[in-house]
């Protein structure tokens, strides 16, 4: 960052246009505040601001940038950043006239890695954004303790990277021994983020290949500590929550996927949607009928309509229409991989339909029954019987069967509000909320034992001070009353 590389540069400038010298000028201007301090809270500030300027970065803004100001043009790392470009022959010659090795601060050594490496991702060159990625991982292997703390951010996101190129490329399970060795690395150099980024990593691989069985072993078996970072605590919950409503553990699964929705931001609609996907379908296979806002939402009701359509079949208890919804729109529902779950969801259809036909019935033939539930079968009454019977079991009716008849005679509906159900359900969401509460507040006031930089507060720890805030006005105007 001498004065001759800045001289350098305004003079190339003139020759370009105006978006392409702001866009150097806004890198220039980010290395400056890396280079000001290793804070953790400066990186991630350079990421983010590094991720506005996506649309933005070209070839010759990246050439300039690595030729003229952020690396020596002579430098080895310039030399190996610059192969993964496309640089012209005048330029190539320059940057290869001789090649040294030159001392570089680690947080601009590895953002050189990001910036080039989220240039190849955006350009689908997958191949050499493999390359460069691995290139920069086994660059923050070599590191000590002391030195990978001051560029963690930075690495988390070249381990997110490495994985991404290999997933879009569909060799996603070649690189799972890979994460597994690198996690085993940042659990000895004691490197939160990395461990939480390479455990969402690792958990999103094996349920790309439906190996639920390995995911929750995994998980199990990961240290708990306090998060690091938000962003992979919401990727946490939500894997989590799919675990568990593969495992029939549907109570956990649909607090886990709220917990990730209420944490996430309005503007990560995608990640919202698919949670409130998993969400819709685990309260149907609890038994409960989602609001009609949920499917409301500002840019999701497109995408949500496959599952308010599924609801809507729940709700009325048609297993015809149930059928015929989960035909027409099958595939999105295996893009979205919850095929198996629609399945599941039959039983579901068929205990609505019965609740509702002996609220409406005092008694009824079970022929009629089928008849209404549009079941078809050779043994029809039997296989009815069977049906009502366990609904009976379940608790799902309150009924019973005249067996030498074939009637189902409905017993006096009870007044739920003379039972404990209501109580249960208002405290359920009020011990949701001091969860949410009490995970922030710990999260807040408790920083790690391993942190190095005991008065340094991380980027999620600001972040979970304004969720703070917000916890304490919901508790104030909600919990109190």
């Amino acid at each position: 960052m001498s004065p001759d590389s800045e001289i350098n540069s305004n003079s190339t400038a003139s020759s370009y246009t105006s978006a392409f010298i702001s866009t150097y000028e806004s890198l220039m201007k980010i290395v400056s505040h890396i280079e000001l301090s290793s804070d953790v809270l400066r990186t991630a500030r350079a990421v983010r601001l590094t991720n506005c300027l996506r649309k933005n970065l070209t070839e010759d803004t990246l050439i300039q940038y690595l030729l003229h100001f952020g690396l020596l043009k002579n430098s080895e790392l310039n030399a190996r950043l610059s192969s993964f470009l496309i640089i012209e022959e005048d330029e190539e010659a320059d940057s290869a006239m001789s090649v040294c090795a030159i001392e570089f601060s680690l947080e601009l050594e590895f953002y050189c890695y990001f910036l080039v490496l989220i240039f190849l991702i955006d350009q689908k060159r997958y191949n050499k954004a493999k390359v460069c990625s691995l290139d920069g991982i086994t660059r923050v292997m070599s590191l000590n303790m002391a030195e990978l703390d001051s560029v963690s951010v930075l690495a988390a996101r070249l381990y997110f990277y490495y994985s991404y190129s290999y997933e879009v490329s569909g060799d996603l399970a070649e690189i799972r021994w890979n994460l597994l060795d690198w996690y085993s690395v940042a659990a000895l150099n004691h490197d939160e983020l990395g461990q939480e980024t390479l455990l969402n990593l690792l958990l999103r691989n094996y349920l790309h290949y439906n190996l639920y069985d390995q995911a929750e072993k995994l998980r199990s078996k990961a240290p708990k500590f306090l998060s690091r970072s938000s962003q992979q605590t919401r990727r946490y919950l939500f894997y989590t929550g799919k675990i568990q409503t593969i495992r029939l553990a549907y109570t956990d699964a649909k607090e886990s996927f709220l917990q990730a929705v209420w944490r996430g931001p309005v503007a990560a609609r995608g990640f919202r949607i698919q949670c409130t996907k998993w969400t819709v379908l685990v309260r149907l296979l609890l038994g409960e009928i989602p609001e009609r806002t949920v499917f409301m939402q500002s840019g999701m009701e497109r995408t949500l309509r496959p599952y308010f359509e599924l609801t809507n079949a729940v709700r009325i208890g048609d297993l015809e229409l149930f059928g015929n919804v989960a035909e027409e729109f099958a595939g999105t529902f295996i893009s979205d991989g919850t095929k198996n779950l629609i399945v599941r969801l039959q039983h579901s259809v068929i205990r609505t339909g019965l609740r509702s036909i002996s609220i409406s019935y005092s008694s009824i033939s079970l022929a009629e029954v089928a008849d209404k539930l549009k079941m078809h079968s050779r043994n029809l009454l039997a296989d009815v019987e069977n049906v009502v019977a366990k609904a009976i079991r379940d608790g799902a009716i309150n009924a019973k069967i005249d067996h030498a008849n074939g009637w189902l005679i409905s017993k006096e509906t009870r007044d739920i509000y003379a039972t404990a159900e209501p109580q249960v359900a208002f405290s359920s969401r009020i011990s949701f909320y001091l969860n949410l509460y009490n995970e922030t507040v710990r999260a807040l006031l408790l920083p790690s034992g391993n942190d190095m930089h005991g008065n340094r507060r991380s980027a999620s720890q600001v972040l979970y001070g304004e969720l703070l805030e917000l916890l304490e006005e919901v508790r104030g105007k909600y919990l109190k009353k």
